[in-house]
């Protein structure tokens, strides 16, 4: 089954800690992306919404560009949900992490709400009261799920306060140690859990499950990949390096799994920061194996 994809543009750092993945759309389009896609699928480029780069913002240290983040992950929403009408597959380019309530919310506003698999290298539950340098990309999904003491003007996104409840949440690659206050907010909430070490045992099992518990809790699914899941060393792509991230043949195996379900319904990429890579060589690469995940044969 050939995948049919309208690629939208986020160029927007305004909820990172400081400029550099508002570039990563251009970026991965120049990497040859869409050429590598239209290899093997129907790729329509919607171009991008309006941009934002980030800075500062006094008047709001503990949420940092609330406004721009809002505006954002709504002009993504409204070009998700003309994505739906179409029958076509969103494929979100980011721009940071908040860009992904967008995904969701468009979904939610062409009346398919979704499951979420959050592929990251942290689940971004922090709030402005636990976060203290007020970058919501650390926070999407709290606004999400809609968390105490998350900003109303955020977490309102879409048609539906809170967008997602967290029996439609997985969880995905992460290392959080025990004790951590994200840790303990997924067993809290009961959320879906499937860590790094169990990606590195056997990653399509580890992709499998967390495919099958996504699949079980609504009609269809949206993934979020934050390359900050990878092993920084291995790809320094990330806007903020984690040591412990999984590899790219485990990063590829996964998402090849969940794209390949019937029911998957878009993706979103984010906070690569084209200021971290190290030649010209590491991004198209990482368009090809993104490329290669993005076609697999439904089933």
């Amino acid at each position: 089954m050939t995948m049919i994809w309208d690629v939208i543009g986020a160029p927007s750092s305004a909820g990172a800690h400081t400029p550099g993945v508002e570039r990563a759309p251009g970026a991965l389009r120049a990497a040859g992306l869409l050429d590598l896609l239209r290899r093997g699928a129907d790729v329509d480029d919607r171009g991008d919404v309006s941009p934002f780069r980030w800075r500062p913002d006094p008047a709001r240290p503990h949420g940092q560009n609330a406004a721009e983040v809002a505006r954002v992950a709504a002009d993504v929403a409204e070009q998700v949900t003309a994505a739906v009408h179409r029958r076509r597959l969103p494929l979100v380019l980011g721009g940071d992490c908040t860009v992904t309530m967008g995904l969701v919310a468009g979904h939610q506003s062409a009346g398919s709400p979704v499951a979420l698999v959050y592929v990251d290298g942290g689940p971004d539950l922090y709030t402005p009261q636990t976060r203290p340098h007020g970058n919501l990309d650390a926070m999407g999904l709290a606004h999400m799920l809609g968390l105490p003491g998350t900003l109303p003007e955020v977490a309102a996104v879409g048609d539906a306060v809170p967008l997602l409840t967290p029996d439609r949440v997985v969880v995905y690659g992460d290392a959080l140690p025990p004790g951590d206050h994200e840790y303990d907010l997924v067993a809290e909430l009961g959320i879906s859990y499937v860590p790094a070490d169990e990606v590195h045992a056997d990653p399509a099992a580890a992709a499998a499950r967390a495919r099958a518990a996504a699949e079980a809790a609504a009609p269809a699914f949206v993934v979020h990949f934050d390359v900050d899941v990878l092993a920084f060393i291995e790809a320094p792509l990330a806007d903020v390096p984690e040591p412990d991230g999984l590899t790219l043949a485990e990063a590829a195996t996964t998402l090849a799994t969940l794209v390949a379900s019937p029911r998957f319904a878009g993706l979103s990429v984010t906070e690569i920061n084209p200021d971290h890579l190290p030649d010209a060589e590491l991004l198209p690469r990482f368009a090809r194996i993104l490329a290669g995940a993005l076609s697999p044969s439904k089933g």
